[in-house]
């Protein structure tokens, strides 16, 4: 009973086994643009950066506003010997009042200028963490990709190990091979199987990193790959500099501190002018007699400062001066570090694009034809395991550097585009 109860089980484990091996191969693959558009709506540096840049336009809609005006009220004149009693002395008063700053002209809409500015140069950098957001997930992508591939390779790898080891056992029994070839195969299978495992490992890191960036459980399963091939690359260095300056968000934020610098030089010359501060005020007096009324009076005046603190101004204009250079400088050295950034990259991907293009057309079809010749010779005598080994290693190389390439073109675009701030494959 227990053996007829074994036998079932292991033919409804044969007769599952295709199906796990279809439910694997259907398994959805992953979809980058969406992965990119779930990484810009749920990752929370994102939602800081706007919840920042919300702070600063709530800001500058503040620093435009007039100061309260300040309301006055107060006994006037009364005397301590009977300090509540308002009929003793004709002088003694209650007053009501109020006064309202005013700085001087231009003042107000600079300051709002100034703070627009400096809220708009973080609203640009929130797209800026969106472009650098979204090339960390298409790079970590593709490396995935890469770790996927060097996985096939090496169970291609340990499949073609096991048929050497078959042979070589095979050749030894017969008296026609060494058992050193055996163990030495073995070995070869086992260090593949060592790759297998560290493989495994880099693509559960892998995958956790794009799961942290998207902002879910790092735990959560990563589809397969797809495969795909390299699309032609037309645009020109001329024309990558000119969409980088037109779209670039970090160029448009710093030009934005420009302007807040520009702004704030003619906030600090209009320093040396003074504010007003207009006031008026109603005094309410008391009869004493017939003969003094106590007639209500008013009184309307007008403040400003002095504004004789010259040095103290000088250094205010100073200072929004370095502060133009500054950013002026900064503007420059992005320019510059944009410029060598699409330089080469430009260069990287047409070095990848050439190798891919070798490796897939002739390199590997002639080393496939190279182990398929020494496998046949290895068969007959006339060829050593040692040189067998050989070419099974230089084609698991050029494999492994043909995926790489493919990779790291698609990793470099990536750089290509964050640096530019547009998507080049549309």
């Amino acid at each position: 009973m227990k053996s007829r109860l074994a036998i079932g089980f292991m033919l409804l484990a044969l007769l599952a086994a295709p199906y796990r091996v279809l439910a694997e191969e259907t398994k959805p693959s992953e979809n980058l643009p969406k992965l990119v558009e779930a990484a810009l709506a749920y990752n929370p540096e994102v939602k800081a950066s706007e919840a920042r840049w919300e702070m600063f336009r709530n800001r500058a809609a503040q620093a435009g506003a007039l100061e309260d005006p300040m309301l006055m009220l107060k006994m006037q004149s009364y005397l301590i010997r009977d300090p509540f009693n308002s009929r003793r002395d004709p002088m003694s008063q209650r007053v009501i009042g109020i006064s309202q700053q005013l700085p001087f002209w231009g003042k107000r809409d600079l300051k709002a200028e100034v703070a627009s500015r400096e809220a708009d140069a973080l609203r640009w950098q929130i797209e800026e963490r969106k472009l650098e957001l979204a090339r960390m997930v298409k790079e970590t992508y593709y490396q995935i990709f890469m770790t996927d591939k060097e996985s096939e390779i090496i169970e291609k790898n340990i499949r073609i190990m096991d048929d050497f080891i078959t042979l070589a056992e095979t050749k030894y029994s017969v008296g026609q091979g060494a058992q050193q070839d055996v163990f030495k195969a073995q070995a070869e299978r086992s260090k593949m199987f060592s790759m297998k495992i560290t493989l495994e490992q880099r693509r559960r890191t892998l995958q956790a990193t794009l799961n942290t960036l998207l902002y879910r459980p790092a735990e959560t399963p990563v589809g397969k790959i797809s495969d795909f091939e390299l699309k032609p690359f037309s645009w020109s260095p001329e024309q990558l500099r000119a969409m980088a300056g037109e779209n670039r968000p970090v160029l448009k934020s710093q030009r934005a501190l420009i302007e807040k610098g520009e702004a704030g030089h003619r906030l600090a010359e209009k320093e040396f002018f003074p504010d007003v501060n207009l006031s008026l005020e109603y005094m309410q007096r008391d009869p004493i007699s017939e003969m003094e009324r106590g007639y209500d009076m008013y009184s309307a005046g007008i403040t400003f400062n002095l504004p004789v603190q010259r040095e103290r101004r000088h250094a205010m204009v100073r200072e929004s001066t370095a502060e133009i250079a500054m950013a002026t400088a900064e503007l420059n050295a992005l320019q510059n570090s944009i410029n060598l950034g699409i330089a080469d990259n430009l260069a990287q991907l047409e070095q990848r694009e050439k190798i891919a293009k070798l490796y897939r057309t002739g390199i590997i079809p002639q080393a496939e034809q190279s182990l398929e010749s020494a496998t046949i010779g290895y068969r007959v005598n006339k060829v050593d395991l040692l040189t067998l080994l050989d070419n099974r290693l230089t084609l698991f190389n050029l494999e492994r550097d043909y995926y790489e390439s493919l990779a790291e073109y698609q990793m470099r675009l990536a750089q290509l585009e964050a640096l530019v701030g547009k998507d080049l494959q549309e």
